[in-house]
């Protein structure tokens, strides 16, 4: 008899977020996430700083340690409905404010923690605040998995990072705006492709200021297929995801093992 196969139920939620309006934001993320527990997800994935946007200017009075504020609030939100939630939101360290990935499991505990590496400096991330030192893959219930944000998928050093480091997953968060849709969808496939793994992208839709944000939340495989793309509303959007598949696509295609590591 074949070894049983490693499968994940994902849900998105692709919402607009309220600059300054963390109450607004907190609300609707219950309303998500509930809705993603019913459907019997294990994941739900929310956009970059959901519960603010970028609201940077007033870093001071959103940005709490991790074990605070609207973090404290995620914690039982995920306790409650016994599920896995990630997303980006400002934070408070030694060195400074953080744009900071986090994930919560279903017994409401931090098991997972990402700064962001790569600040844009179009939104004046690097003007508020400070870049993450650390490309961590962690150990989850499902395997393991690493976090990226936004800006980050222009990397691709961090995303081979990840991949020789054993992840099977990257959730990334994100306020990816227009007019760079082609972007979006050409990097999430190529960063899925090139690494042979899957990416799990959540991107805000709305305006704020002068920006606009599309949406287009997906989930590539890691032979570049989509496996579920939102459109340009508010959505909740799941899908299964097979982690065995992996193996089937590195086996076919020994891209990792066939780099020349003494040339570049």
């Amino acid at each position: 008899m074949g070894r049983r196969s490693v499968k994940l139920k994902i849900s998105l939620g692709q919402m607009d977020v309220a600059l300054g309006q963390p109450r607004e934001n907190v609300s609707k993320v219950r309303e998500m996430t509930a809705e993603a527990r019913r459907r019997g997800s294990a994941v739900v994935v929310f956009p970059e700083l959901w519960s603010t946007g970028y609201d940077l200017e007033r870093v001071e009075e959103y940005a709490t340690r991790t074990d605070e504020g609207v973090f404290a609030e995620v914690a039982e939100l995920a306790r409650e409905h016994s599920i896995h939630i990630i997303g980006s939101l400002l934070a408070a360290k030694d060195s400074g404010y953080s744009n900071t990935a986090v994930v919560f499991s279903p017994e409401g505990q931090l098991v997972a923690e990402y700064d962001k590496v790569h600040l844009f400096r179009d939104m004046e991330e690097d003007k508020y605040l400070v870049h993450g030192r650390k490309a961590s893959v962690f150990d989850l219930a499902w395997g393991k998995s690493a976090l990226a944000i936004c800006y980050d998928l222009r990397f691709p050093e961090l995303f081979r990072r990840y991949a020789l480091d054993g992840a099977s997953i990257v959730f990334l968060t994100a306020e990816w705006p227009y007019p760079r849709l082609m972007h979006w969808q050409t990097l999430l496939r190529a960063r899925a492709i090139e690494n042979q793994f899957f990416m799990v992208a959540c991107n805000r839709v709305g305006e704020s200021g002068d920006w606009s944000f599309f949406g287009h939340s997906a989930i590539y495989g890691p032979s570049g297929e989509l496996m579920v793309g939102a459109g340009e509303e508010e959505a909740l959007v799941t899908a299964v995801i097979d982690l065995d598949a992996i193996d089937e696509v590195r086996k076919g295609l020994t891209v990792l093992k066939d780099r020349h590591r003494d040339v570049y």
